[in-house]
């Protein structure tokens, strides 16, 4: 069989598929409600984590038909014989990638590390071959890093002449450059991967203006939307479009296209009911009638939880997570709306505390009697679900985000300026990503390590860098967020009174390279961290994703990426 999901090389072909990630391991098996699990990660290293999330069946509550979830087995086992044909070995790879850009790799598990283990031990002796081509090459380096493989961006010397630069007939190779492109921001800091962004980026951008309009337009979304810096949801839907248009009409093809609608459609049914239930927490809670000044954005909230943990498995822990980031805007805005500075510290001490103080203000008292029942409603949950309760670590949490809001709301005050680096090592707690990042720990059931304990302490890489992100993106845009009337500092404008001679520009795009740098180092501790579960590594990942749709505001001051997130993946999208 030819390969089913290639389309002609001179329609580009593989690079159509935008990857999902590979650690998003999930249970599901022919004809049966409860579906057991097929597939295992490919990283086999002991963790120090809980594995019940990967090893707990679960169940769609939406489509329990036996002729439905039947038709479902039948597609996987198609797509399962397709993987094992010994005549499908040479396109196998490009299968793996498109199975991964449509986010349904996890029901095959086993065979794409097969897959994966074959191709890292041909992977040197592929690059010795005279024909060998840089599409090959990349997608196999990028699928590679992705699952956790060492392997180094020397590959790509392959393809680079005597003077360090990548030779010019590539900048032809429209697919080539595509797949080059996509692996670059796998970056870890090398030098070769800043060479291959620059090359694959300016050829690319000249290139669109001679292509049709369909390559044109995958051109573009691959340069605005780099798969590895974009949300897998969206990128899943955004190829799915391509597959229902242009895949061939064969039985593997077909399986592939029914598996990636069912699973779009079944997560969506997922979605909406979670957001239905947030929607009557919230409202049953009654805060949103005590603290009129605060933001009330439940729909932002839940998204923040429905990218971080994607899939049925994780639906309990988004409805928990969602609660405690719906706390976290709401604080902020006692912080910056409505709290002066006596009130704040009293509020301060109290969540560090954790004792009620009848002389707090009403709405301070409602605030924190809710987010203490909250709290320990979550404990409960992970107590109930892996034997261990963590509400001490859940409350010290509060109190380190409250006491850098506190130390945020002294400097306005006080009319104090903080240096750049002063403002941003407060600004990383503040962010209220370690808060997410400490509660995400516990509900995917670690226990304390010294591993945990550097996570906890807000000393990991995979927090601070996420941190650092989501900070900066932030400060880069001179927006406020909707209905928010406070004050609020900013990295650039801190840099800019560091150093009076940079430019708002300079300033901006100083910015900009530090992001980048934090995007390297997020990148090293995802790939290599071996003592954390894949699921909170790619939870972490998935915040950092999840920034540049949060904070990237256009000339009207909306939201467009966002929308079109919300669009596509909650409520329309069919």
């Amino acid at each position: 069989m030819g390969n089913p999901l290639l389309i002609s090389r001179d329609n580009f072909g593989s690079s159509f598929f935008k990857s999902s990630p590979f650690w998003a391991q999930r249970n599901f098996a022919p004809a049966a409600v409860s579906l057991p699990r097929n597939s295992v990660p490919v990283d086999h290293h002991t963790l120090h984590f809980h594995d019940r999330c990967t090893t707990t069946p679960f169940k769609y509550e939406f489509h329990e038909d036996p002729c439905y979830l039947s038709k479902i087995g039948q597609n996987m086992e198609k797509v399962r014989t397709m993987l094992s044909q010994p005549s499908h070995k040479s396109n196998a790879i490009v299968t793996v990638d498109a199975l991964k850009k449509l986010g349904i790799d996890h029901f095959f598990g086993e065979e794409i590390s097969a897959i994966l283990d074959l191709s890292y031990n041909n992977m040197y002796k592929t690059l010795k071959e005279s024909d060998v081509k840089l599409t090959d090459i990349a997608l196999q380096f990028k699928l590679l890093r992705e699952a956790g493989y060492d392997v180094s961006s020397d590959v790509f010397q392959r393809f680079m002449n005597e003077n360090g630069e990548f030779k010019q007939y590539l900048s032809k190779d429209v697919e080539g450059l595509i797949s080059l492109h996509d692996a670059s921001f796998l970056n870890m800091g090398e030098e070769m991967l800043y060479t291959a962004k620059n090359f694959s980026t300016m050829h690319l951008q000249s290139s669109v203006k001679h292509l049709g309009q369909r390559c044109g337009a995958l051109v573009r979304h691959t340069l605005e939307h780099p798969h590895h810096m974009s949300l897998k949801q969206y990128k899943a839907r955004h190829y799915l479009t391509q597959v229902l248009l242009y895949l061939t009409s064969d039985d593997g093809s077909l399986s592939i296209k029914e598996l990636a609608e069912t699973e779009f459609h079944l997560n969506q049914l997922l979605y909406q009911d979670e957001f239905k239930k947030i929607k009557r927490w919230w409202s049953d809670l009654g805060l949103a009638r005590e603290l009129t000044f605060a933001r009330d954005q439940i729909l932002k909230w839940y998204l923040w939880s429905m990218t971080a943990l994607p899939g049925p498995q994780f639906s309990k822990h988004r409805l928990e997570l969602t609660k405690s980031v719906s706390f976290i805007y709401i604080i902020d805005d006692i912080f910056d709306i409505m709290g002066n500075p006596e009130e704040l510290t009293l509020f301060t001490q109290t969540i560090n505390s954790w004792e009620d103080s009848s002389a707090l203000p009403g709405y301070m008292r409602a605030c924190f009697i809710a987010l203490k029942d909250v709290t320990s409603g979550i404990a409960q949950f992970v107590e109930e679900e892996y034997g261990l309760n963590p509400i001490n670590n859940l409350k010290r949490s509060w109190a380190i985000l409250c006491n850098a809001f506190m130390v945020e709301a002294r400097w306005f005050a006080d009319k104090q300026v903080p240096n750049a680096e002063e403002y941003l090592r407060n600004g990383i707690i503040s962010s209220g990503v370690h808060l997410v990042m400490v509660h995400l720990l516990f509900l995917l059931g670690h226990r304390v390590t010294n591993e945990t304990l550097h996570i906890i302490e807000g000393n990991s890489a995979l927090v601070s860098c996420t941190a650092k992100i989501l900070r900066r993106w932030d400060d880069l845009g001179s927006a406020m967020d909707e209905n928010q009337e406070g004050f609020d500092g900013s990295y650039v404008e801190y840099y800019m009174k560091d150093n009076p001679s940079c430019s708002l520009e300079a300033a901006k795009l100083h910015t900009k390279k530090l992001i980048s740098k934090s995007w390297e180092e997020l990148n090293k501790e995802y790939f290599f961290n071996k003592s954390l579960s894949p699921y909170f590594k790619e939870a972490s990942l998935n915040c950092a994703r999840m920034v540049n749709v949060m904070y990237n505001y256009d000339e009207q001051q909306q939201l467009p990426l966002m929308n079109d997130y919300i669009q596509n993946l909650l409520f329309g999208g069919k």
